[in-house]
């Protein structure tokens, strides 16, 4: 092998420095500098991504709060709704049960009067009946007929032993 070869070591290490000499420069004054720009680059876009985030969840924080304050305004709200119709609402049932409560004690009292007015007319209406009843019983076991007004006083006697 020529490489091992030691009467060619020095035109190898000449070439060698040549060489080495040349990359050093090629790599130190264009590849480097440029892989330097690149990175400081990609390092600067890091840091402003960064402070953007940071500057975004700060926005976001702060729209949030700014949210959660108009939910709870609005739930506020909604309660002072629901409770000032519910207030009006049981207003209005009161006033409506009190409205019907009069009505129902007027009805009431109506239907007692009927019944009262009926009752008299029952009576009343009775009293005929029985009147013709006892006339008839007596003529029929005495064969004479009785006296009205003494059959009045009876039946309603008997009547007002029956009603109270």
């Amino acid at each position: 092998m020529p490489q091992l070869d030691i009467s060619t070591f020095a035109p190898q290490i000449f070439w060698l420095v040549i060489w080495f000499g040349i990359l050093y420069v090629i790599m130190s004054k264009v590849a480097l500098p440029r892989m330097a720009v690149a990175i400081d680059g990609r390092k600067r876009q890091r840091e402003g991504d960064l402070a953007r985030a940071v500057q975004l969840k700060a926005e976001a924080e702060a729209a949030h709060a700014a949210f959660q304050r108009t939910m709870a305004e609005a739930r506020a709200e909604a309660q002072a709704i629901l409770k000032q119709a519910s207030d009006r609402m049981a207003t209005e049932a009161g006033e409506r049960q009190h409205v019907l409560a009069g009505q129902l004690t007027q009805k009431i009292e109506e239907a007692e009067r009927r019944i009262a007015a009926s009752k008299s007319q029952a009576l009343a209406d009775m009293r005929g009946v029985a009147v013709d009843v006892g006339r008839a019983v007596v003529e029929k076991l005495t064969g004479t007929p009785p006296d009205d007004h003494r059959l009045g006083a009876v039946v309603d006697g008997l009547l007002a032993r029956q009603v109270h």
